[in-house]
């Protein structure tokens, strides 16, 4: 089959159809080839086979039809093209054609020939026409009916069962992000003062409550341990408060940080006479004006920083 296939692309590639060949009756020495449709109906747009076979000398040059053939009234798919055999003298050439009809005919026909080259002379050898029956799905109307068959009509609603509609998701939550990406560059700066007065208020009272649990023990215990945790806590509070390092100030320091506030002067003054002293029965009534300074000093200094 080396022969055919060899030729076959030459005619088939080049995009031009086999040299003009003489329709006339086989040659001596010629016999006709053999075409069949492999089944005997076809539904329109269904597949077709359509075998072509040609048993001829071994010295014989044959082409065989290409896709751009005349395959109407069927449409070309692809071919199927098979080995030559020689047997006893005698060479066969194989191919299937696969077709498809588009056409209404209740019988339809092809006969594809086959070229024989000659010299410089070719002849075409046609098979006997091969038929195949459309085998037709509707019901054929009545002899005699005029007019078009009446319609039943069915309006009846068929429910649809709803898709999820992801690309209009999708642009929605891109949307989305970038509103809300823009609302936070434009208000970002009012985001972030709510915030840190958020966290400003959350600190303070939390301060206020631990610091007056720590009063409520020394009332109960007189004891300097208690005394010296509020001031702890009093100074670690205005360190963040304050952003500073007041936590590890001397009590001269903070009072100097605090430009010689009164309160702060006279409250830490009486606490460090306690912490580092001995407490006294007559100084406690100071003590406790000394945490009642403290308090009110911070909250004084919340209010400056959050207004």
């Amino acid at each position: 089959m080396k022969r055919l296939a060899f030729l076959v692309l030459v005619f088939g590639l080049a995009g031009v159809a086999p040299p003009a060949a003489s329709q006339a009756p086989p040659a001596p020495g010629l016999d006709a080839p053999q075409g069949r449709f492999t089944q005997k109906t076809v539904l329109v747009g269904e597949p077709l086979d359509y075998e072509l076979r040609y048993e001829h000398a071994p010295d014989l040059e044959v082409v065989f039809p290409d896709s751009l053939a005349p395959f109407a009234p069927f449409e070309y798919a692809s071919k199927t093209f098979y080995p030559t055999r020689t047997r006893r003298g005698r060479s066969l050439d194989r191919v299937v054609y696969h077709l498809r009809t588009f056409r209404l005919d209740s019988v339809q026909t092809l006969a594809l020939p086959v070229v024989v080259l000659q010299g410089l002379d070719t002849v075409s050898v046609a098979p006997p026409p091969s038929r195949v029956r459309l085998r037709r799905t509707a019901p054929s109307r009545p002899a005699g009916a005029e007019g078009l068959p009446a319609l039943r009509e069915n309006l009846a609603l068929v429910p649809v069962e709803p898709l999820f509609n992801y690309p209009y998701w999708l642009a929605g939550a891109a949307g989305g992000l970038l509103l809300v990406a823009g609302s936070a560059a434009l208000f970002r700066r009012r985001l972030r003062r709510r915030y840190q007065a958020y966290k400003l208020r959350k600190n303070h009272g939390y301060f206020l409550a631990q610091f007056a649990r720590h009063v409520e023990r020394f009332e109960l215990s007189r004891s300097a341990t208690n005394v010296e945790r509020a001031v702890a806590l009093w100074k670690n509070y205005l360190a963040g408060l304050e952003n500073s390092g007041l936590a590890s100030f001397t009590t001269r320091e903070i009072v100097a940080y605090f430009e010689n506030d009164s309160d702060v002067r006279q409250a830490l003054t009486a606490t460090d006479r306690v912490i580092y002293g001995n407490l006294q029965t007559e100084e406690a009534e100071e003590v406790d004006r000394a945490f009642q300074r403290l308090r009110g000093f911070a909250e004084r200094r919340y209010a400056s920083v959050t207004r």
